[in-house]
Order: structure tokens, then sequence, then C-alpha cells
């Protein structure tokens, strides 16, 4: 497999220089920029396999940065590097399509842990079939396609490895750890809350339609299941 590319934007000269360090030390490839337009550019031109990118930065931010990419149909996996002490960021981020975040300050270990997580995710066959269909939601694994009642679903990476997991097990309660175990890649242990904001927006997306196909089973974990 060709070396995979990742593109760094930040604005912090020092902690930029750093990840790009540890990135390549890992294998990557890896280019940077120091500001959202710059970083909009190298994005459309090089094509990165995925992109870690701070939220706070002047003029064109993090924020602003996604929303472009994936206005424009570009579903490049992208990890957030934000510095506030707060899960807003963190909320408004996966709603905008990220596939994950990194509180400031962290653990250079850590960031290359979840780009390695989120690379998996990228690289993983969903099931054994290559379609999956539970009503009128239809997951096509070779064309990397959702649709539902005739229409595109448009999913991050992240939020597309979560359906496909949800209807590989349709009528099967999933708890939050295995959710977190067989997505993301995390230990059950850890903070169940990235499941339940995911879970929110895939049924913005998987259940804007009728009959609703995702279901909480208070206490336990989600389901999918056919209409009854």
């Amino acid at each position: 497999m060709s070396q995979r590319r990742i593109l760094v934007v930040d604005d912090e000269d020092n902690l930029r220089t750093m990840l790009v360090a540890a990135l390549k030390f890992e294998g990557y490839q890896v280019a940077q920029a120091a500001d959202g337009r710059t970083g909009l550019q190298a994005a459309r031109q090089l094509r990165p396999d995925l992109i870690v990118l701070d939220v706070m930065m002047p003029e064109l931010d993090g924020f602003g940065m996604l929303k472009r990419l994936r206005d424009a149909g570009d579903r490049t996996p992208v990890i957030f590097l934000t510095a506030k002490d707060t899960s807003a960021d963190a909320v408004e981020g996966l709603g905008l399509g990220a596939d994950d975040y990194v509180a400031k300050p962290f653990a250079l270990e850590e960031l290359v842990a979840r780009v390695e997580s989120v690379m998996r995710r990228v690289d993983a066959s969903p099931m054994a079939s290559s379609t999956m269909t539970l009503a009128d939601l239809t997951l096509d694994d070779v064309a990397h396609e959702v649709t539902r009642h005739g229409e595109d679903i448009h999913l991050s990476p992240t939020e597309y490895k979560l359906v496909a997991f949800l209807m590989a097990n349709t009528g099967r309660v999933m708890s939050r750890g295995q959710l977190l175990s067989h997505v993301w890649g995390y230990s059950p242990d850890d903070d169940p809350s990235v499941v339940e904001t995911y879970i929110g927006y895939v049924r913005k997306k998987v259940d804007a339609y009728e009959p609703k196909l995702i279901h909480t089973v208070r206490g336990v974990g989600y389901m999918m299941r056919a209409p009854r």
C-alpha cells in the first residue's frame, strides 16, 4: 500500500512542526498549512487521505474550512484540534462532518493513535456482504453509497461505519461499549458521549424519512430494526 497523505492545518508554528515530525516518523507523507485558506487550497490540490485541522485560526477557521470542503462534496476524513475546555467545539465539528477531535493540550501519541484509528475506519470493509438493505435503506459498500427513499445520504467515513455496523446487526441491541470498540476502535471504557453525538447526527440523515429505523434501548444501547 502506498504511503498515506496527511494534511496538517494549524497556525501555531511550533505545534504544527511537532505534528508534522511525529506523523512523518510514523511513515505518513505530510503536508502542512498555517491557515484555513491555504489549507483549503492544499486540500483541493493534494487530495490528502486525512486532514488534522485546528479549530481556532484567523480569517478562515477550522469550522469554515471544513464546511467549504463538505459543501463541495469533499469527504476527506478530518480530525479537529480544539483548545476550548467545553464540548461545544466537538459537537459543532462532528455536526459539520468531522470524524474525531482531540482537545489541547494533548500528547503526540494520542494524536497519532486517533489518526491510525480513523485510517482503520476508512480502510475497513463493514461486513461480509457488499450490499445491505433494511426497509428502503440501502448500503452499497462497493460504491460506498447509502440511499434511502431513493435519495443519496451523504455520510462521513465514521458515520458510514456506524450505519454499516448497525445494519449488519439488525435486530440486535449494540451497547455503547460495543460501538466504541467496533466503530471507533476505542476501549469500551472510554467516554461514550461520542457515540450519542454520532447517533444523533446519523438519525438526522437516515431517519429523515418514516418509518424510523434507529432505536434507543434505554440503559442498554442502540439498534436498527425493520418496521413493525
